[in-house]
């Protein structure tokens, strides 16, 4: 196991440290404090730092694992007996529960495809010939989506708890989480029309209105600032194929109609 502190200002760095005294098999890598929140690319960077110490060992599997989880002792064991049962299952992971007014509470992909990004597990094959993450907003959307176009399966395993011990976007607020899933979106290559009905569909969503507003102008904002997207135009063509496909109607990776 390879923990990375990127950064923190808390005593995780000390309680790594101690854990690693303590257990040969943790390995612990110490990363400056950037003095600011680097949205999606920041965590990305960070795994990369713990990635270089295993890149050419002879793993089957690797998982990039948030630090505030916790989970059963028999967890990766559950996952890859899941794996062991579909040759084709590329990227999979447990289901999220987050304490929500009071009550822990179950959240599972949404689309079906999807695996939330606190908790992925990436058979070799499969990470191979997806060519690793971006390291950029939409890292965990455009991973399982270029696995999809490339024949791999990727779903939640329903069965398989994790508690996450902070709301997923808490640390930047309602408005700006939403924003930033928005422009998320516009970095993997949603179309736009797919985009303005998801954003319709969330009006009736709690948060209400906030949700569907912030979504919308964090994609607008992808295009009026001319920001990259993800540099994989057979990606991006395939993506917005699918999401065609879907709203004729027409079975898609996002569902059958």
């Amino acid at each position: 196991m390879v923990i990375v502190d990127d950064g923190s200002s808390d005593a995780t760095g000390r309680i790594a440290d101690e854990a690693a005294k303590k257990y040969p098999w943790i390995t612990v890598i110490h990363r400056p404090n950037r003095g600011f929140r680097k949205t999606g690319g920041g965590v990305i960077e960070a795994f990369y730092d713990g990635y270089e110490l295993v890149r050419n060992q002879p793993w089957d599997f690797i998982a990039k694992i948030d630090a505030d989880l916790s989970f059963a002792g028999d967890y990766f064991e559950k996952c890859f007996e899941i794996f062991a049962k579909d040759s084709k299952l590329g990227l999979g992971g447990g289901v999220i529960w987050e304490r929500w007014r009071g009550r822990m509470v179950g959240t599972l992909g949404s689309p079906a495809f999807h695996v939330r990004g606190a908790t992925k597990v990436y058979r070799r094959e499969c990470w191979q010939q997806i060519g690793g993450l971006i390291k950029d907003l939409g890292w965990d959307t455009v991973d399982e989506l270029k696995a999809n176009m490339l024949g791999w399966r990727t779903y939640t395993f329903k069965d398989l708890r994790l508690n996450h011990y902070k709301l997923t976007g808490s640390a930047d607020g309602c408005w700006k989480h939403w924003l930033k899933a928005g422009r998320a979106n516009y970095v993997t290559g949603y179309h736009p029309v797919f985009m303005a009905l998801k954003c319709v569909k969330r009006l009736a969503t709690k948060p209400f209105f906030t949700a569907s507003f912030g979504l919308w102008i964090g994609f607008l904002s992808g295009y009026l600032r001319r920001a990259p997207q993800v540099n994989d135009e057979p990606l991006i063509r395939w993506v917005r194929d699918e999401q065609i496909r879907w709203l004729h109607f027409k079975s898609s990776i996002w569902g059958a109609r």
